[in-house]
């Protein structure tokens, strides 16, 4: 049987292969909003893990680490309005004069993303000890920004603000050193 007309067979086959190919492209072309390469992960999800990396890093005093989670240019503000550079504050965590024991999220890491720029805020539980004899226990909050840079996202400025547990005590820990 010779017809210029598909069989329906091959109609059927056509359609099935133009419907696989739209899939395809589908997934590769589009991906929900701030979804990291279509991996799955979002990219609020990617800084999230970045943060809790950084985060963990500190209190290993895994400098190297850390080092590489922070933008040169980065700046740290700390609840005494001290503010340190990220040379100056790892030199300080290498050094023992910041020995972070706990620096943790205690709630939700909330991310708000603007092209190559984010912001992470959340609550965060410090235990710490201060220039070799200052324990300095107590909740609060962590604002954030983040750049993407060379297809990395880097911290650039975070501001710690003190949530403390007993306000005497939290005023004597930030207490100028003579």
């Amino acid at each position: 049987m010779n017809s210029r007309w598909p069989t329906r067979a091959t109609v059927l086959l056509g359609a099935v292969c133009c419907l696989g190919a739209a899939a395809v492209v589908t997934a590769v072309l589009w991906r929900p909003a701030g979804d990291a390469g279509g991996l799955g992960h979002s990219a609020a999800d990617h800084l999230r893990t970045i943060e809790t990396t950084r985060l963990q890093a500190l209190v290993d005093a895994d400098t190297a680490t850390a080092r590489r989670l922070m933008a040169p240019d980065f700046q740290v503000i700390n609840p005494s309005g001290g503010v340190s550079s990220r040379q100056d504050y790892l030199d300080a965590i290498h050094g023992g004069a910041i020995d972070y024991l706990v620096f943790k999220a205690t709630s939700p890491v909330a991310v708000r993303l603007s092209g190559d720029a984010a912001a992470l805020r959340y609550q965060a539980s410090f235990d710490m000890i201060v220039a070799g004899d200052t324990r300095v226990t107590h909740g609060g909050w962590i604002t954030e920004l983040y750049e993407r840079r060379h297809a990395r996202w880097q911290i650039v400025w975070e501001q710690a603000t003190a949530v403390p547990n007993d306000l005497e005590d939290f005023v004597e820990s930030i207490k100028p050193v003579d």
